[in-house]
């Protein structure tokens, strides 16, 4: 599998501060942002820090998720 994770879109929150869906981005630039404030950017074209962590369920971005189905293994 590629080296893909999946991370939130910090600027589409909802009202509760949770954000309203997840993107992939690569697992090695995920630290990186989190503790320097770095922008990611995600298979889909978002560019955002990290901000938070995926809980299992979360809902995925469909453009996101469409291009990761899509890659061959280690693209």
């Amino acid at each position: 599998m590629p080296d893909v994770d999946t991370r939130p879109e910090s600027t589409d929150e909802t009202d509760d501060d949770s954000p309203k869906m997840f993107h992939y981005v690569r697992k090695n630039k995920i630290a990186e942002s989190a503790v320097m404030g770095t922008h990611v950017v995600a298979l889909c074209g978002e560019v955002f820090p990290v901000t938070k962590s995926p809980k299992p369920g979360s809902p995925v971005c469909p453009d996101c998720k469409k291009i990761y189905e899509g890659l061959l293994p280690g693209e």
